[in-house]
């Protein structure tokens, strides 16, 4: 019962101290984002671009894909079981509400997490490894501000960028299922779609990709930055940071699904 008391205090403690340095991350590359242009230390444009072309660009086709088939799956359960009720036109209500509000953005954030916040852990990590983040310590370079402050920006500007492409992926591969099912027009589903939509449905999507975004870049930086143990320990923070991203969307999701649509 001790051991396993102290075991629970030393994960708790671990935990409080992750979140901490996560935390501090943030108010670090936030800083040089805004006093760095100040200081002649500003957040390289470059970096920023590069970083949001392999994080949202690169990243693209595979949420489409991915959204796109989540759309046409959702209608298929929607009139299956909608059938039932003989209210199959409500379809169209059912899936614009789950796309904007929850699927959309979900998909591009899991993507976002597999793919480029496993690239970032162990970019990051190996740099740690091989003490490059030391050598720009010493050459006068906080690696906060050449690390962590582009891929932050990056991410923020990129994840609803991808939710809009998600959004509408998904929307056209409900409207052509139910085009083959309902001999629905697509033009007529999409229309449907924008008369049952408010602007406070889609900008729910876009406030949870800000959020999202924010947290995939700082639990895969503090991972990079945590990485010990050689190539081992860089594929276990490498794991840990994909894990770690997809558990905290998804409950970030279910706090904002249940204060948004209280």
């Amino acid at each position: 019962m001790r051991a396993l008391i102290e075991r629970t205090g030393e994960r708790t403690l671990g935990a409080i101290e992750e979140l901490g340095y996560g935390f501090a991350l943030c108010v670090e590359s936030l800083y040089w984002l805004l006093v760095g242009p100040f200081l002649r230390q500003p957040v390289r444009l470059s970096a920023v671009v590069a970083e949001m072309m392999k994080i949202g660009v690169l990243a693209v086709p595979v949420v489409v894909l991915l959204a796109f088939a989540n759309g046409a799956m959702m209608a298929i359960q929607g009139l299956a079981t909608l059938r039932e009720f003989g209210a199959e036109s409500q379809v169209v209500a059912g899936i614009a509400y789950s796309v904007t509000r929850e699927f959309g953005v979900l998909i591009a954030a899991i993507v976002v997490a597999g793919r480029s916040g496993s690239a970032i852990a162990a970019r990051i990590g190996s740099m740690q490894m091989s003490q490059e983040v030391d050598a720009l310590r010493v050459m006068g370079v906080e690696p906060v501000r050449h690390l962590v402050a582009p891929i932050l920006i990056a991410m923020l500007v990129m994840m609803p960028v991808l939710t809009m492409f998600a959004n509408a992926a998904a929307i056209i591969g409900g409207g052509l299922y139910t085009n083959m099912s309902l001999s629905m027009p697509l033009a007529v589903f999409i229309t449907q779609c924008f008369d049952t939509l408010e602007w406070f449905d889609v900008a729910q999507g876009l406030y949870k990709g800000l959020v999202f975004g924010t947290l995939i870049a700082l639990i895969a930086c503090s991972n990079g930055f945590s990485v010990s143990g050689g190539a081992e320990g860089l594929g276990r923070y490498t794991t840990r940071s994909v894990v770690l991203s997809i558990a905290a969307i998804v409950v970030a999701d279910m706090f904002f699904t249940y204060f948004l649509n209280r």
